[in-house]
């Protein structure tokens, strides 16, 4: 009768499932956001912004059933980092749409958009090892795709690098050069997070494994 009461164990990689879906979305909204300049800002950022509440509500639901169930199937920690970090993952792709609108960013450049899509890229990988983290057969398939975030974030580091060394040299409007600073600097970071959160996968396999 106990046992019965409790909360089913499997919701919880069912909500880190869901999340991974609405991070996904952002990102990709962000991609066709940056892609189609300021007349796509409305749209995409409405999209982002429902991707980002409904990630909220996940992440609430994870915590609120943690609190509330006596055996998890991954360390309490473990569940509670990793909810929180996938959820940083969006907050910052709706950071950069908000920037764009705050800062009246009128003109995308190329490495931007390259940022932006390495993000997608990164994003998609992290759906892929979170819906792969309820079996621990999948370990292997799981740390190679952790392994792939890495490399991700690794040539995300270097467009950065060169956008911003195209930046300073060749942008003559401190306006734009300090503008584009902070969107580069938020589009790096979802990259950052995203290898943070393989991370977090990462040690959760190498333990459970």
């Amino acid at each position: 009768m106990f046992n019965s009461l409790m909360p089913r164990e499997g919701r919880f990689f069912d909500l880190f499932n869901a999340h991974a879906g609405h991070i996904v979305s952002g990102a990709r909204e962000l991609v066709d956001l940056l892609a189609g300049g300021p007349p796509a800002y409305a749209d995409h950022a409405r999209r982002i912004d429902e991707s980002e509440r409904a990630a909220d509500k996940v992440t609430h639901d994870t915590i609120t059933l943690l609190h509330k169930t006596f055996i998890t199937p991954l360390a309490r920690e473990d569940i509670h980092g990793l909810i929180t970090c996938m959820d940083d993952v969006l907050d910052l792709i709706q950071d950069v749409t908000e920037s764009l609108v705050l800062y009246d960013v009128s003109h995308i450049p190329e490495h931007a958009l390259r940022l932006a899509e390495i993000d997608r890229m990164c994003c998609d990988r992290v759906k892929t090892a979170v819906g792969l983290l309820s079996d621990m057969k999948n370990a292997d398939a799981i740390l190679k795709t952790c392994e792939e975030i890495d490399r991700l974030e690794s040539d995300a580091d270097r467009v950065m690098r060169t956008a911003m060394s195209s930046l300073f040299r060749e942008e003559p409007d401190v306006r734009q050069v300090i503008k584009l600073r902070i969107i580069y600097d938020l589009l790096e970071r979802i990259s950052d997070r995203c290898e943070d959160v393989a991370n977090i996968i990462e040690g959760i396999v190498l333990e459970n494994a």
